[in-house]
């Protein structure tokens, strides 16, 4: 008896609190949204003793070797992920930040969920439009069916559509 009253209130604790979990991997690009992909994963966080992986990812193009110099997009990873941290010093948890260079950035998600163990996968989106339907990037495709955890996707507002299109699609690519 004492069980059921145990797991009933667990379900109304998680139902009135909604998703908690112990790790998350916000990957960012530097666009308008990801301040608020970042809070959104700090608030899924279940304590203090939570932990927030923070990623940029940087597309290399095959014309170059994985491994080339790119200073510049570099140290714009940097500056982004330095304005992350500062916004996820607000929330009490484990924070970790990094850049890795790869060929393909969903690929590249996805490896990072698996060898961290995240629990989620924080991932945030312009609205795109391809031949006037709307799209997810290849990169998200890849996330949503390969992440062996939850994801959670959010999807910039059709307001701010306008001013996001300028902003490139997945990090920073030669």
């Amino acid at each position: 008896m004492l069980n059921r009253i145990r797991q009933a209130a667990q379900r109304r604790d998680s139902a009135r609190n909604g998703v908690r979990v112990p790790s998350v991997l916000v990957p960012v690009t530097g666009a308008a949204y990801d301040e608020e992909v970042v809070r959104l994963g700090c608030e899924l966080l279940e304590s203090s003793q939570s932990s927030l992986h923070i990623l940029y990812v940087i597309e290399v193009s095959r014309e170059y070797p994985l491994d080339a110099a790119m200073n510049s997009v570099y140290m714009s990873g940097e500056r982004v992920l330095n304005r992350m941290e500062e916004i996820a010093s607000d929330y009490k948890c484990i924070l970790s930040a990094e850049i890795v260079q790869v060929r393909r950035a969903g690929a590249a998600i996805v490896r990072e969920a698996v060898f961290k163990e995240v629990d989620a996968i924080v991932i945030g989106m312009s609205y795109k439009e391809t031949y006037g339907v709307y799209s997810l990037d290849e990169h998200i495709q890849y996330v949503l069916r390969y992440a062996p955890c939850r994801v959670i996707l959010s999807r910039e507002p059709l307001a701010s559509r306008a001013s996001s299109q300028a902003a490139s699609s997945f990090g920073r690519s030669i």
